[in-house]
């Protein structure tokens, strides 16, 4: 095989020695990735802080940019169609550490009673995709009601062929109108789309907010502006939704200084951070670059990635216990860093520790 030139995110984690048996790579911030860098590039492997377009890609030759992520907003996809370079993403590689975060959240508002008890508690999952289907599983495992809220889903469709066989039928599918009257806890965890009948840019809005019957927690680990922001602060102000968990942001990395100071929990979009859902990205990544090129020995390339040491390795400051979800993770830490240094918002994500992400039996506990 001809060694491929590849530019790739300089935060995507365990990819350099599964990298090198592709090409010569070269490792750039993501933000920072330019058409000068690219231009000589066969295949790109960004993140979501990269902007894949017309300025960054016109003369170049590159033939496939892959997204180590599950989000794909950052792709201009009708300007990769007319020019004939395909890319991809990698959903689902995330799904278990947002359905954690989720959990977590959960559990830290139970303790402060916020919450009513689980079997009374309606949990409304707007976005049941890859992600918002683990969430589902992982939340009906723990005892709480849950609601889907999906219309594309509803009405027989898969956009990002993500069914799998145990999801649900069109039937068990409610509108966002009745997850508005009905939940306890409204959970958003749609893709970012600015266009069609079932846009969700702004889908919680004013609207939305003031149709809410029983002022849910709200909680958003999907994308900053799936909400408007203003319209939520006024919802805040008048009582019409409970406390807030706010992962994604607007205008990122510029969170809203209100927002992040009013907020139960705040945290630098990281909710996806697990090192077992880094691992799945990178593996997903590359394996995806390698079919395009036709590689032939791919299960050698995906050997190369780092294996993960037992989780004891990543607490090893002591004081976690790992019997329970939140000695796993505590999402109350990366709120505090957040609201310490707002500023530092894109470096507490960049060089952010990856956790790992906790085993079913240790929710049982709980």
């Amino acid at each position: 095989m001809e060694k491929l030139n590849l530019v790739i995110d300089d935060k995507i984690p365990y990819i350099r020695e599964a990298a090198a048996l592709l090409g010569d790579a070269v490792y750039l911030p993501g933000a920072q990735i330019s058409a000068d860098d690219v231009r000589t590039a066969d295949a790109l492997i960004v993140r979501t802080r990269t902007r894949i377009d017309h300025t960054l890609l016109e003369g170049s030759r590159v033939q496939f940019v892959a997204t180590a992520t599950i989000g794909f907003d950052h792709i201009d996809n009708r300007y990769a169609r007319e020019a004939g370079i395909r890319w991809t993403n990698c959903p689902g590689c995330n799904a278990g550490s947002v359905a954690q975060y989720v959990a977590t959240a959960l559990l830290l508002l139970e303790e402060d009673g916020v919450l009513p008890r689980r079997s009374d508690c309606c949990v409304g999952i707007v976005g049941v995709g890859h992600v918002g289907s683990r969430v589902s599983q992982l939340l009906r495992h723990m005892g709480f009601r849950v609601k889907h809220c999906d219309p594309l889903r509803a009405a027989g469709q898969d956009p990002a062929g993500t069914l799998d066989s145990w999801l649900y039928s069109p039937a068990e599918y409610v509108s966002l109108e009745e997850i508005a009257r009905t939940a306890d806890v409204v959970t958003l965890h749609t893709p970012l789309t600015r266009e069609g009948r079932h846009a969700t840019y702004h889908l919680a809005d004013a609207a939305f907010f003031n149709s809410l019957a029983r002022r849910p927690v709200l909680i958003n680990s999907s994308r900053g502006e799936v909400v408007d922001t203003l319209a939520l602060l006024r919802a805040m102000d008048s009582g019409k939704v409970g406390p807030v968990v706010m992962d994604t942001w607007e205008n990122e990395p510029h969170p809203n200084a209100e927002l992040l100071a009013r907020a139960y929990l705040a945290t630098p979009h990281i909710a996806g951070y697990s090192a077992d859902g880094k691992v799945c990205g990178t593996r997903m990544a590359l394996a995806a670059v390698a079919r395009h090129f036709g590689v032939a020995d791919i299960p050698r390339i995906l050997a190369a990635i780092p294996t993960l040491p037992p989780p004891e390795v990543y607490y090893p400051e002591g004081g976690h216990d790992l019997r329970s979800p939140l000695g796993w993770y505590d999402p109350r830490r990366d709120t505090l860093a957040l609201r310490s240094h707002p500023e530092a918002f894109e470096r507490l994500r960049g060089d952010y520790p990856l956790r790992r992400e906790a085993p079913m039996e240790a929710y049982e506990l709980n």
